[in-house]
């Protein structure tokens, strides 16, 4: 077997090699004029992981011929950004490569501003997170965003059939592919992913012809492959059974696939962005520091980072899955999404209306309205609610300490009004 992985063998060297992004790859795009004038500009790479992005990087440079450096967001800092860059003063037309440029913190990717800038270097940073939200304003203005689309069933088709034509190991094999299923599956519509996987079952059968079906492919898949892949089937499969362990109150499993997930790589800003979401549509009026709580964690891991950050992770996962829990706030507002959708745009009460003018109080903009402050306790019983759809009950308080105290509190204010 060649020590060199397949997926690197089947790297394309040109443009128009590049599989399953046609719209970067035409003729008639920018990128591709671009490439073949030589006039490359500083660009970012934001698509799904194994769909071309470190490809495009390496056509970029073996098209226009320049000086090619790579770093990786992962393992690479202000220092090796520095050295790159001091280099780069002595030859013409460098391409920086950085990968993963969303893991990079404000202070690194401050440090590429500069040079991009005078055109120093050319940087083409890969992203799989919206570079909207992940790259400095600043940095972003300086760069040419294009996106890369995920690979479809046809274009990993393509990609399988490609190798099996041009790589002269697996020509050896004499390798049958009667079923593509569950290479496909795995793969998760990682490109790199599926190569790999192609070539590590195709070793482990000796049989030859080499047959390849769905059963073998999970067979030997299970066998050889982590457990956990940040970017296939896995991903999605753990972090729901991470998110489910939260809800269903056990900490112990909740933690146990929060380790999981680390021992992985996963994106620390990935899952706790996730306790964000879950502490509100799981918890939220049943405990209202959760989302307190996973608001801080969030903010508390993008400054820190691993290794310290599973730390706070931790509090925040065990801290939630122990918490009471609550749907109504969920459940209200898609009750009243459903009900936008059904009702349409129906007009606001007169008595709600703003009337900033002379014309709108004539027509009795605002008229009849009472001002909550100006009565005992600050409540009042008045109409909210447009007139067809009146006394209409959304949220509906869960049966927990925090939400009874709700009931209570608007079956107080408002009688049977709305059935509390």
């Amino acid at each position: 077997m060649n020590s060199i992985p397949l997926a690197e063998r089947m790297r394309p060297s040109r443009l128009e090699e590049l599989i399953g992004q046609e719209h970067l790859s035409a003729p008639t795009s920018f990128l591709f004029k671009a490439i073949k004038s030589g006039n490359v500009p500083s660009i970012i790479l934001w698509g799904p992981p194994g769909v071309g992005k470190t490809t495009i990087a390496n056509i970029i440079a073996n098209e226009i011929k320049a000086p090619f450096y790579t770093l990786s967001a992962i393992s690479a800092g202000v220092k090796d950004i520095r050295e790159v860059i001091q280099k780069a003063k002595y030859q013409m037309g460098v391409v920086l490569f950085i990968d993963e440029i969303h893991r990079f913190n404000k202070s690194q990717q401050d440090a590429l501003l500069g040079a991009v800038e005078k055109g120093t270097i050319r940087l083409i940073g890969a992203t799989t997170e919206n570079p909207s939200f992940e790259v400095n304003a600043a940095l972003l203005s300086r760069c040419q965003v294009y996106t890369l689309n995920a690979l479809g069933k046809a274009d990993l088709e393509a990609i399988l059939q490609q190798a099996m034509e041009k790589d002269n190991w697996l020509k050896k094999q004499d390798v049958r592919l009667t079923e593509t299923e569950a290479l496909l599956r795995l793969s998760g519509g990682d490109g790199r992913k599926l190569l790999n996987l192609l070539e590590i079952v195709v070793e482990a059968i000796s049989e030859r012809p080499c047959v390849l079906t769905n059963d073998k492919v999970v067979e030997i898949a299970q066998q050889k492959i982590a457990l956990y892949d940040k970017s296939g089937e896995q991903h999605y499969d753990i972090i729901s059974a991470f998110i489910k362990s939260i809800r269903g109150s056990d900490p112990n499993a909740a933690v146990y696939w929060l380790a999981r997930m680390i021992e992985g790589g996963e994106d620390v800003k990935f899952i706790a962005r996730r306790l964000v979401i879950l502490a509100s549509e799981d918890i939220g009026n049943a405990n209202p520091n959760a989302l307190l709580l996973a608001t801080n964690c969030f903010e508390a891991v993008k400054m820190i980072g691993y290794p310290e950050s599973r730390i706070i992770l931790s509090q925040c996962v065990t801290y939630l899955a122990s918490s009471p829990k609550s749907n109504a706030s969920y459940m209200a507002i898609n009750k009243a999404q459903e009900l936008v959708r059904q009702e349409g745009d129906l007009p606001v009460p007169l008595h709600l209306r703003n009337a900033p003018t002379k014309l709108m109080k004539d027509l009795n903009y605002g008229k009849g309205y009472q001002y909550a402050h100006d009565f005992e306790q600050n409540f009042v019983q008045q109409e909210f609610l447009p007139d067809k759809i009146k006394n209409t009950k959304l949220y509906d308080p869960s049966q927990n300490a925090r939400e009874n105290d709700l009931r209570k509190y608007l079956k107080q204010l408002w009688g049977e009004k709305y059935g509390y």
